[in-house]
């Protein structure tokens, strides 16, 4: 499917599924109100070309209708994840009729998984911006009471500094100055059980927050999957076809998804703590203001 956002924001235009915005909009509220009248009607992508107080854009409403979800991730994964399901209730204990059977869902299998590339070919890397500025960012206040500016579609990574598993979450994150934000997680999820296990170590646990990428990619960082079920393999699975990763050439904590459009990499120390929030969730409440984990950025 989609190699990268770009591609997928391609096909929205070519399908007549993005509005484009070229009027200045203000990252305070006014994009927010925009974005809700347009999900409330069932409307179309929006993409706003000029922040105010930035030089990037802004898209939301990426998956807002069925069709755009079709879109992004087409008919494919949902067969072979209901093959996969029959060839799990029939193939245990394992028989070779069965296994033959589902030959199909085998061999695609086996296509699944990351590919490491090399830094030309890579996007992630193209440009660094030095000193780390995270203000430069259009990164929105959505509703009047909320404690800040957030990031809301995050995919966050993390490694066990136990056993090397990996995690890829969606935990909203507040920016509190140019280097530094609050990151609201969990211990019951799997990046706030890896600061647990950084923490009872007294060791800062490296955390790589992606922007965009794939549209597989931001689907498998809110798929609920078993803890034994790696995220990025779901989105290779997605997005039929291996996931193009890369060294990280800065600090070398993790490799970086080749085609993100931005890659954040930093630490989370151990024991620091900072007021986050208070912020409008979804459920129509604010979630009010307690102590979360800082990550302090370093690239």
């Amino acid at each position: 499917m989609h190699d990268n956002l770009r591609s997928f924001l391609n096909l929205l235009r070519k399908e007549g599924e993005l509005i484009e915005i070229d009027v200045e909009v203000d990252p305070f509220l006014e994009i927010a109100e925009i974005h809700r009248r347009i999900i409330a009607e069932g409307g179309k992508a929006l993409f706003f070309r000029k922040v105010k107080g930035s030089k990037f854009p802004v898209v939301t409403n990426l998956f807002g209708t069925v069709k755009r979800i079709e879109l992004a991730f087409g008919e494919k994964p949902e067969r072979f994840v209901r093959r996969a399901v029959e060839m799990v209730k029939e193939a245990l204990p394992p028989k070779p009729g069965v296994l033959w059977k589902y030959r199909d869902v085998i061999l695609s299998a086996l296509k699944f998984g990351v590919s490491n590339v090399g830094k030309s070919r890579a996007p992630v890397l193209e440009v660094r911006q030095s000193p780390v500025d995270l203000e430069a960012l259009p990164l929105l206040q959505l509703w009047p009471e909320d404690g800040g500016h957030f990031i809301t579609l995050p995919l966050v990574y993390t490694e066990s500094p136990v056993n090397g598993k990996h995690n890829l979450g969606m935990y909203r994150i507040q920016r509190y100055d140019k280097t530094t934000t609050g990151i609201h997680w969990q211990i019951g999820k799997g990046g706030g059980f890896h600061y647990f296990e950084a923490e009872q170590m007294n060791q800062a646990l490296p955390m790589t927050i992606f922007l965009g990428g794939p549209p597989a990619l931001i689907l498998s960082a809110i798929a609920p999957l078993p803890e034994n079920v790696p995220e990025l393999m779901l989105a290779s699975l997605l997005a039929d076809g291996r996931l193009k990763v890369v060294e990280n050439p800065i600090n070398g904590h993790h490799r970086l998804v080749a085609e993100a459009e931005f890659a954040i990499c930093g630490k989370v120390p151990p024991h620091k703590r900072l007021p986050e929030g208070p912020f409008g969730d979804h459920y129509g409440y604010y979630s009010l203001k307690h102590d979360y984990p800082v990550f302090e950025v370093e690239a």
